[in-house]
């Protein structure tokens, strides 16, 4: 699923018959990008997103290491740096695994 897909997903599954509670297409994206937003922000700042049930969002660090080039087989120097890493919750696991 693509972020259209999952914004075209929220916009379906909120069409009430009375209008004045019909969500837009405008706000349904408004959702997904304030979602994912405030995730990414969360991680920037290094804090732990958790989504109970689905999992949750962490930044690694990797530290600096000696590397090699692939195609020369050159040594290189890799930065340390900071990675995002996502552990899935239990519900998500078993949902997976059929349970």
């Amino acid at each position: 699923m693509i972020r259209s897909e999952l914004i075209q997903k929220i916009f379906e599954e909120n069409q009430d018959r009375s209008s004045e509670n019909q969500l837009t297409m405008r706000d349904a994206e408004k959702i997904v990008n304030t979602i994912f937003d405030e995730i990414t922000d969360a991680m920037a700042r290094g804090d732990r997103v958790e989504l109970r049930g689905f999992g949750a969002f962490s930044v690694k660090q990797r530290d600096a290491r000696v590397g090699r080039n692939p195609r020369t087989g050159d040594s290189v120097e890799v930065e340390e740096k900071h990675v995002p890493f996502f552990k899935t919750g239990k519900l998500l696991r078993d949902r997976l695994n059929g349970k």
